[in-house]
């Protein structure tokens, strides 16, 4: 699955074991991503808890379709899939999301959101390459300092397990084939979503 060796759940112990257990419970399988920081437990505890004090402060909406844009820019097809299936369920149909994908520009969002999406892509691009006058362009259409940080968090946390789950070759987990076919492939940007077995 991964390039590096992981720990099953037979052999799973610890705070490994327990993050097993709390995904069994909640979700009603171990996805991959935690699999794959299986080795260390302990980071992934960090990660859980710095991307939760990150959205605790950020509408869904807002932090979904910053942290897709971010994804989209990485063409993290693990992250553009567990991302997608949320803006699918809450806020999109499947046909708009696939305009989202192809072209959020021009897919019908809130000029607020492309500006967002934007500059989510532009930092993933290049964060050196942020200007004085992007923030400013953020606080004209009524971000606050405190949103602006929030979004930019929401965005490198974002690169930080995009990158790991991509570095390392983590597939998505089976669960996203429930999404409407177009929408796997327009999702599956980066590394191949393997097909749905029998």
């Amino acid at each position: 699955m991964t390039f590096i060796n992981t720990i099953s759940e037979q052999d799973a112990q610890g705070l490994a074991l327990e993050q097993y257990t709390d995904a069994k419970a909640n979700l009603g399988y171990v996805p991959n991503y935690i699999q794959t920081f299986s080795l260390r437990p302990e980071v992934y505890d960090a990660w859980t808890e710095l991307i939760s004090s990150i959205r605790s402060k950020m509408r869904l909406r807002r932090y979904e379709l910053v942290t897709f844009a971010a994804a989209m820019e990485m063409k993290c097809t693990y992250c553009m899939l567990a991302h997608g299936a949320v803006l699918r369920k809450n806020f999109f149909s499947a046909e708009q999301l696939l305009s989202l994908v192809k072209d959020f520009h021009n897919a019908g969002l809130a000029p607020e959101e492309v500006t967002l999406m934007t500059f989510a892509q532009k930092i993933i691009r290049n964060a050196h390459s942020v200007t004085g006058e992007d923030v400013e362009g953020l606080r004209r259409i009524g971000l606050s300092d405190e949103d602006i940080l929030n979004v930019v968090l929401a965005v490198t946390a974002r690169s930080f397990f995009s990158k790991t789950l991509d570095a390392l070759n983590a597939v998505p987990d089976p669960v996203y084939h429930d999404l409407e076919p177009e929408l796997v492939q327009a999702l599956a940007a980066g590394r191949p979503f393997p097909p749905q077995s029998g």
